[in-house]
């Protein structure tokens, strides 16, 4: 996570939230009172630590911008609240002289490499995330053996609502992949994917599809190299997960699952880390994907730096790309700077090739899971149309 939102911590803080109605966040543990969220998007947090010296509030994108200090009261609770926080989902923990802990009230999830305390920030007026009296598609835990890694991974599955009923009914299928520090696990439980895909369904939006959502970490069997965040570890990773598709996820998910054939009937998107693994996986083998989602794109390595040559020479022939490529979609957050920037770039130097691509903004998003939340929201009414 790169971006972080402001903090407002004066010392007048207590006056104005009092004006504010809080109540407790639909990501806590059952039970939980805190940390509680006001339709102001601010957040109250509680934790009790009576031998605590020093106790502050941390978080990622759009959550808080450095560690906010936290009152203690006469019972061993510290409290306090983050204001001007940023919608959707976001990360955070305490700092408890200076060690990390999460908060034992509230639901962890795994995020910058490992468990972490998450809470939900909803939006006044914005529900397409929302958990609503429509047919429900079910999420399912697919485990199955690689072949390139030597190992047993686990995948996440989305099947529409009707899809174990109707069971001569084959769909189109989306591979949807997460970011650097988060898992399989991501976009359905972070990004709300199964929901978001519900509604558009429900509402006649989006055609029903399935989405496989695998683990964006592979390392080749033999390889005893320790998965690093370099850019040459991440290259690597990719090049080996790339083999991961091709030879294991493609044959085993589009023959257990009533998938339709062909590639208008296939779709590559993912986040961060996630839409570079799109790139090198989807545009090295464009006879195999008609439709591309790269959100927040992480475009390293100067893979676009001379586009008419990367990717096998994807981009090469630019009637060929548009004719085969139904959709070449970016999407990013407002304030997450460098990744607008990043973007731009890359779709100027693509529409001198007379490459065409699409463009989504999320306004007032940074680097987090919302601005992803929100580009698969405008993404996937765009699929296998």
């Amino acid at each position: 996570m790169l971006l972080l939102s402001a903090v407002m911590a004066g010392m007048g803080w207590a006056e104005g939230m009092a004006q504010e109605s809080f109540k407790p966040a639909w990501s806590n543990v059952p039970g939980c009172e805190y940390p509680q969220v006001s339709e102001g998007m601010s957040v109250r947090v509680r934790l009790k630590a009576p031998e605590a010296t020093k106790v502050e509030v941390a978080g990622g994108d759009g959550f808080c911008k450095e560690p906010l200090a936290l009152t203690k009261d006469t019972e061993g609770y510290w409290s306090g609240v983050v204001t001007q926080v940023t919608p959707g989902f976001h990360y955070y923990w305490f700092l408890v002289d200076g060690v990390q802990v999460n908060d034992p009230s509230s639901v962890t999830y795994w995020g910058y490499g490992h468990p972490t305390s998450g809470v939900y920030a909803p939006t006044p007026g914005e529900d397409f995330y929302a958990c609503k009296q429509v047919p429900h598609g079910q999420v399912r835990e697919h485990w199955y053996f690689s072949e390139v890694t030597g190992k047993w991974r686990r995948a996440y599955v989305y099947t529409p609502a009707g899809y174990d009923t109707d069971t001569q009914t084959k769909y189109p299928i989306l591979y949807l992949l997460h970011g650097a520090g988060e898992n399989e696990r991501g976009w359905s439980l972070q990004g709300r994917m199964n929901f978001i895909l519900d509604n558009l369904i429900a509402e006649g939006k989006a055609v029903p599809m399935i989405v496989v959502m695998d683990n964006g970490q592979a390392v080749a069997k033999g390889d005893s190299t320790q998965p690093d965040m370099s850019r040459e570890g991440l290259t690597k990773r990719t090049e080996t997960l790339e083999q991961v598709y091709l030879k294991d996820i493609l044959p085993t998910f589009e023959s257990y699952y009533r998938v339709k054939p062909g590639r208008e009937n296939r779709a590559i998107a993912g986040l961060s880390m996630g839409g570079f693994q799109t790139f090198q996986i989807g545009l090295n083998h464009t006879e195999l994907f008609s439709y591309y989602g790269a959100f927040s794109a992480a475009l390293i390595g100067g893979v676009m730096d001379n586009p008419s040559t990367a990717f096998n020479g994807a981009f090469a022939d630019a009637a060929k790309f548009n004719r085969e490529v139904k959709l070449f979609w970016f999407g990013v957050g407002s304030e997450e700077k460098m990744f607008v920037d990043m973007v731009t770039d890359a779709r100027k130097k693509l529409s001198d090739l007379g490459i065409r691509t699409s463009y989504y903004q999320s306004e007032n998003t940074y680097h987090e899971w919302h601005t992803w939340s929100r580009c698969l929201h405008e993404f996937a009414p765009l699929l296998f149309k």
